[in-house]
């Protein structure tokens, strides 16, 4: 597990942690991992990736 990223947990999860996904963000990438998983694969997108997907999703 990398532990040089700091994670965050959206606004809209609930405490209970079945389904949420965490975000961390840098210059050049964002990662997207499963709460639940900490130590799973982790989703690298650039951030004009990142932007079209939360539009997308916000639509």
């Amino acid at each position: 597990m990398n532990t040089t990223r700091q994670w965050f947990k959206s606004s809209y999860s609930s405490d209970e942690g079945d389904a949420c996904v965490e975000v961390a963000t840098g210059p050049a990438t964002i990662h997207v991992r499963d709460s639940k998983v900490q130590d799973g694969p982790i989703l690298a997108l650039a951030p004009a990736s990142w932007s079209a997907l939360t539009g997308w999703l916000a639509r």
